[in-house]
């Protein structure tokens, strides 16, 4: 009987590793620069954010690259497969089974992947947004997945038996203006695309295809004051999380600077792109700033 056992949980070891490397090569095949930020974190967390990201990208690719008349029902079966997972621990797809294993190791729950998918199935039907819509599309779509990410990073060492450790409200505070901050650079990096082959604007007072000076200006602002609150959480952070989110923090800023220096009609033909030399030179500066910080505090 104990020979059994043994073959079982190998097996089952096998199936976990096999749906980790699934999720790592997800973010690999779609994301240099977030890809660039999650190696400098632990094993452990490494694998946590890939099977995060792996779960939103497969939930985006329903509804802005599949498109079909049945999008909605296959959004609404990775919900539930999700929400199953949840439960069981377990899911014969690969993303899905590696994203209940961090959420049920780190804490995540359906306050967290409920108002996900309901902002994934709104893109779906909404082409513009009001204030009050815009605003829980990025709590659903981008605010949620920094609380994920936040919980994998303070629990990256937990063992099992202990309690889950939970984000203090400052860490609350600079995770939902990370994942908004970076969700909004996002929509204007994409505005083209956005336009042109969704039919879809995402800032309030905006319609596909039209930006002016004034309303890039107050976009500009705006995600300024998220990109300032989360980099004044990340102190309160792990150290290796520090040196991940530090890193890209300052990817999205240079990104970000370099859509600032763009005339608006410019963001609605073509997408801006850092390359990647560029990418990993300020990868490189980052490392290096928070490396001469947690000496200069140390000290």
């Amino acid at each position: 009987m104990s020979d059994l056992r043994t073959a079982r949980d190998r097996a089952l070891r096998l199936y976990d590793a096999t749906a980790a490397r699934t999720s790592a090569g997800v973010l690999a095949a779609y994301s240099t620069s977030f890809g660039l930020g999650t190696r400098l974190l632990g094993r452990r967390a490494q694998e946590d954010i890939r099977a995060v990201y792996a779960l939103v990208r497969l939930a985006d690719e329903v509804v802005d690259t599949y498109r079909g008349d049945d999008a909605g029902a296959e959004l609404d079966e990775l919900e539930e497969q999700t929400a199953r997972a949840l439960r069981t621990g377990y899911s014969t797809n690969l993303v899905v089974h590696a994203f209940a294993r961090t959420a049920r190791r780190v804490g995540i729950t359906a306050a967290e992947t409920v108002p996900f998918f309901a902002s994934m199935r709104s893109d779906l039907t909404v082409r513009e947004h009001d204030r009050a819509s815009y605003e829980a599309y990025v709590y659903g779509s981008a605010e949620v997945v920094g609380l994920m990410c936040v919980r994998a990073f303070l629990n990256e060492d937990r063992r099992p038996g202990e309690p889950v450790r939970e984000p203090d409200q400052a860490q609350v505070t600079g995770a939902r203006a990370l994942g908004a901050a970076f969700q909004k650079i996002n929509f204007l990096r994409d505005l083209g695309a956005d336009t042109e082959e969704l039919g879809r604007t995402y800032f309030p007072g905006t319609t596909p295809g039209h930006l002016d000076d004034a309303q890039l200006s107050a976009i500009l602002r705006e995600i300024t004051d998220d990109v300032e609150a989360a980099r004044a959480a990340v102190p309160s952070l792990p150290r290796r999380a520090r040196y991940a989110v530090g890193a890209t923090l300052a990817l999205y800023q240079r990104l970000l600077d370099e859509i600032a220096s763009r005339p608006p009609e410019d963001l609605l033909v073509g997408r801006v792109r850092l390359p990647t030399p560029v990418k990993l030179l300020v990868v490189g500066e980052s490392v290096l700033a928070e490396a001469r910080a947690g000496r200069a505090a140390d000290a």
